[in-house]
């Protein structure tokens, strides 16, 4: 079975060959996927005297840029107002200024290098569907009233809306392997089907050799924890995914999407869409349990209950009963704070924490790392989340019982405002 819908549609894939015992690089990036392939990427124009290799377990895209929701977005876990709180307006301001030009930069880059992933930038919206959606709704930037919101996306009880341009849906196994080989294509190496073990100050364990270099990324995500040394620094949380059948034209006429903004709504348990390039939902969200220890299992990828609650939640929000083609998951990086960071200390690099709005946000890292690798001082390097450090998680079972507990508290929330008490 393949990871997801989106591996699904290249075919098999054969892993590149693993590394071929010990050797000695400038930088060695340990993780396959978004993070590690733009710095990879960027490391080759910033500084292409450097010697890179790129570590993966499995293949490039294996991990969450093969199987996320396909919205490279100008989001933040951290609000605007709290990072201005901490670090000042000028450079809350900047930080959003950043991601949000992260988002076309993935396009750019993707038309410059023939990396067809279907990019489409139109937008986002988050509907509002109950009073209380709708009062956090007008709260926000970018308010829509009903008709407006409904003209863009035209799911059942529609109050209103909210929309940003800043965000574009793609197919992210044809962005992540087309990166992979145009990173392969600018003298980087990469060795797939090579577990990293440990990673300290100058050296990568695999399981097939180590690695010295000058400079270490850690770019793991969501497999982070699995790491010694590192099971307390991200949480790996399970966000699950379906893509239907593709829908009749008469269906998308009635709902538009027409640019294929991606969609959501104003509900706590984040549920994400968007309409692919072959007329098809896909459709993703929370609710999936933390495993205890920071468990992740292959097995985790597959709760039936939250597919069939994603499968309701669709064709409730579309009045359609769709025709689950796929079903799969996979795990998140999430930091105690939520805040994401990147960083360079002592020869040990990183990024992540990204809180499953990595697409545009990793494209960003990928560029800082470079700048910080490569010794430039850059505006990208005087970001807030730049050397910042997330403090750890609790140990267990207090983080089984912290984070499970919020989960649910976050779907009874959402319950109450679907049912509200009657008036006194």
């Amino acid at each position: 079975m393949t990871p997801s819908f989106w591996l699904s549609t290249l075919g098999p894939v054969t892993p590149r060959p693993p590394l071929p015992g010990d050797r000695s690089y400038d930088v060695a990036i340990a993780g396959g996927g978004y993070t590690g392939l733009w710095t990879a990427y960027y490391l080759s124009q910033a500084a292409p005297s450097l010697r890179v290799a790129v570590l993966e377990a499995q293949y490039c895209g294996f991990g969450a840029s093969g199987r996320n929701g396909g919205w490279a977005s100008g989001l933040f876990p951290v609000s605007e107002a709290k990072l201005a709180r901490r670090y000042g307006p000028e450079r809350a301001l900047a930080m959003h200024v950043a991601l949000a030009g992260a988002v076309d930069e993935v396009g750019r880059v993707a038309a410059a290098e023939g990396i067809d992933c279907h990019y489409a930038k139109g937008g986002t919206i988050s509907l509002a569907r109950s009073p209380a959606q709708l009062r956090r709704a007008r709260r926000a930037n970018g308010f829509l009233p009903r008709e407006e919101a409904a003209a863009i996306c035209n799911a059942t009880d529609v109050l209103g809306g909210v929309y940003s341009p800043d965000c574009a849906a793609l197919h992210p196994a044809r962005l992540v392997r087309g990166l992979a080989s145009t990173v392969a294509e600018r003298g980087v190496d990469i060795y797939e089907d090579t577990r990293v073990l440990s990673l300290s100050r100058g050296s990568v364990v695999t399981d097939r050799g180590t690695v010295t270099a000058g400079t270490v990324v850690r770019a793991l995500e969501g497999y982070t924890a699995q790491l010694p040394g590192h099971r307390r620094a991200l949480a790996p949380v399970y966000s699950l995914m379906i893509a239907t059948e593709p829908l009749p034209a008469s269906d998308w006429e009635r709902i538009g999407l027409a640019r294929r903004e991606t969609f959501t709504d104003e509900r706590h348990m984040i549920i994400y869409g968007q309409r692919t390039a072959d007329d098809r939902f896909a459709f993703g969200g929370r609710g999936a349990p933390y495993h205890f220890g920071s468990r992740v299992e292959p097995s985790y990828d597959q709760v039936p209950s939250v597919f069939e609650s994603l499968r309701r939640t669709l064709g409730g929000m579309f009045g359609i009963k769709p025709e689950i083609a796929y079903r799969w998951g996979g795990p998140l990086g999430i930091p105690r704070d939520w805040m994401p960071s990147v960083g360079l200390r002592d020869g040990l690099a990183w990024a992540g924490g990204y809180v499953g709005d990595g697409v545009a946000a990793a494209n960003l890292a990928g560029r800082t790392l470079a700048d910080l690798i490569a010794g430039h001082e850059t505006e990208r390097t005087g970001l807030p989340w730049v050397g910042h450090r997330s403090r750890p998680w609790e140990p267990e079972p207090i983080r089984w019982l912290g984070i499970n507990a919020a989960l649910r508290a976050t779907t009874f929330r959402d319950a109450l405002e679907k049912h509200p008490a009657p008036a006194r």
